[in-house]
């Protein structure tokens, strides 16, 4: 079974008068991972789609979305997905690829239908591609590590970058996830903008009956989304994105836009935030 949402694209004037149904309505992912189910929310921004499938033992077969506009979904876009359950496989252009937690997959235009299989979770990100790039499968010793933060301010983490240009190349898709150290709790802190490029965060491993409070919006009009496990937060190019939860999580963060340079970014003073 499939299922799609559309989110249009909405300017920072706009979110400045919502109100929290609102907030959610446009920049919230929830309910995303169903059994027998595959998700999709297809954004007007950078036309990214994010999304899961649960095959629950089964198996789930994903080819023509009607939003794209093409036969197969990935006849003009590539694809990043994230296992985020128990072990499973994706079948794509011919080649099938067992996957662990953790594992990440990077297919490419034209790999035709895509199949998952068994007890995986996995999380899909999609956007528009002009080449193909062979696919890859990465798993966790294979990303480029970066450590940043301290325990002193709660934001000691070291992020994971997969489809990145320092592991592998790609179109437009850059996707990686962050892990926090013992005792922090907060995600990309001091925040950013980045007007070129939008970004998409899921959290995952958030422990039951516990949040994280993702921030949002422009740096002197914030707002906020309380997000559970396994939901998502979509980032318009406006908007700042960072969070704190109540206990210890992860994040997978994917961007799309002008370029795929993760240095690409505006910083903001803390005390510029309002």
């Amino acid at each position: 079974m499939l299922r799609v949402e559309t989110r249009q694209a909405i300017s920072a004037t706009e979110a400045k008068s919502m109100d929290t149904a609102a907030l959610r309505a446009n920049f919230h992912g929830e309910a995303m991972f169903q059994d027998g189910q595959i998700r999709l929310i297809y954004t007007h921004y950078d036309r990214m789609i994010v999304g899961g499938a649960v095959p629950a033992g089964g198996s789930l077969t994903l080819d023509h979305v009607r939003e794209s506009g093409t036969a197969s979904l990935l006849d003009r876009r590539e694809m990043g997905i994230v296992n985020i359950g128990g072990t499973g496989s994706v079948t794509a252009g011919g080649n099938s690829h067992v996957m662990a937690k953790g594992d990440v997959l990077y297919l490419p235009m034209g790999a035709g239908a895509v199949t998952f299989s068994g007890l995986g979770r996995f999380y899909i990100t999609s956007c528009p591609a002009h080449h193909a790039h062979p696919a890859r499968l990465i798993r966790l010793e294979d990303a480029k590590k970066l450590t940043l933060g301290a325990a002193e301010t709660c934001n000691h983490r070291t992020i994971n970058q997969f489809i990145h240009p320092d592991v592998m190349p790609s179109c437009q898709l850059v996707l990686g996830y962050t892990q926090f150290h013992g005792g922090s709790v907060w995600n990309t802190m001091p925040a950013h903008l980045h007007d070129r490029r939008m970004e998409a965060y899921l959290y995952f491993d958030i422990p039951e009956g516990q949040r994280v409070f993702h921030f949002m919006g422009q740096p002197s009009e914030t707002r906020h989304l309380v997000i559970a496990n396994e939901e998502a937060a979509l980032s318009p190019p406006w908007s700042i994105h960072c969070g704190a939860g109540t206990a210890s999580y992860s994040f997978i963060w994917a961007m799309a836009g002008d370029n795929v340079d993760y240095r690409d970014v505006d910083a903001v003073r803390m005390e510029d935030l309002r």
